[in-house]
C-alpha cells in the first residue's frame, strides 16, 4: 500500500470516528460537516481506485 492510499484510508477512519462522536453528542452542525468530509474522501478514494470497504457509520 502506498502512502497516498494509507493516508486516505486513515483520514476516512478518523472522519468516521468523528462523525460517530458528533452523532452521539447530538451536534447536528458537526454531523453535517463530517458527512460532507466523508463523502468527499470517499469520492476521492473512488476516483483513485482505493477500495474503502464496509464502514461502521
Amino acid at each position: 500500500m502506498d502512502a497516498f492510499t494509507a493516508g486516505l484510508l486513515q483520514r476516512i477512519r478518523a472522519t468516521e470516528t468523528d462523525l460517530a462522536r458528533a452523532r452521539d453528542e447530538g451536534d447536528d452542525f458537526l454531523v453535517e460537516v463530517e458527512e460532507a468530509d466523508l463523502d468527499e474522501l470517499r469520492r476521492l478514494a473512488a476516483e483513485h481506485g482505493v477500495e474503502v470497504g464496509a464502514t461502521s457509520v
